[in-house]
Parts: C-alpha cells; sequence; structure tokens
C-alpha cells in the first residue's frame, strides 16, 4: 500500500501555517524559525539597519577529528613501512602509495 506523507510548517510566532524557514545567527549561535509571509517580512525589515552595517563572514571549514582508530592504523602503517625499508617521516601524511602498498600486504589471502 503506497503511503504519502505531508510536512506543513506552523509559524513559530502565531502558530498559523508558516511559509518559509528563516535562519539566522547571533553571538556565535545559529537559529531557525519557522515564519508565514508576513512575519518573515517583518522580521528581515526588523534586522535590515544591523545587516546593513554588518560586515559577512566566511565560515572556515574545520577538519574533522581524527579517531583513535585512524591514529592506530598510521600507526600501524608506520611500523609496516619501518620493517621494509620504507622511509616515512614520523609525523604527517602519509604518501598514498604507500597506504596502497600497506593494505595490499595485509588484505586477507595475500602474502605479508
Amino acid at each position: 500500500m503506497a503511503q504519502k506523507t505531508f510536512v506543513s510548517l506552523e509559524d513559530d510566532l502565531d502558530g498559523g501555517p508558516a511559509d518559509e524557514t528563516v535562519r539566522f545567527g547571533l553571538d556565535g549561535s545559529e537559529y531557525e524559525i519557522d515564519l508565514n509571509q508576513r512575519n518573515a517580512t517583518r522580521f528581515r525589515k526588523q534586522i535590515a539597519p544591523f545587516v546593513s552595517h554588518a560586515r559577512a563572514v566566511r565560515r572556515a571549514m574545520r577538519r574533522p577529528a581524527r579517531t583513535v582508530a585512524s591514529r592506530r592504523r598510521s600507526h600501524a602503517i608506520r611500523i609496516w613501512a619501518t620493517e621494509r625499508g620504507i622511509e616515512l617521516s614520523e609525523r604527517g601524511r602519509i604518501p598514498s602509495g604507500v597506504v596502497e602498498q600497506y593494505e595490499r600486504a595485509v588484505r586477507p589471502g595475500s602474502r605479508r
């Protein structure tokens, strides 16, 4: 049996139907509010004097934190490479060619 799911937004100010979700930020926090057209226009008009004097900020993309598993894997690759006379720095990125060699060598059914 087929089903249809409908999502309707409710205006967070007056409880009626909302037309859009407005996103904004203040003091390092980001917010979303569902508003009908009239309330969204009112919101934008009220913050317009502040926005017109503000400067846009580009957000830096954060790199995801390294996991314990990825650190252990890097350590294992460095030990494996050292045992085979492959020179690697103690820190930093491991060249992809070395990673590929390691993966081929430790793959089940392959010779180590």
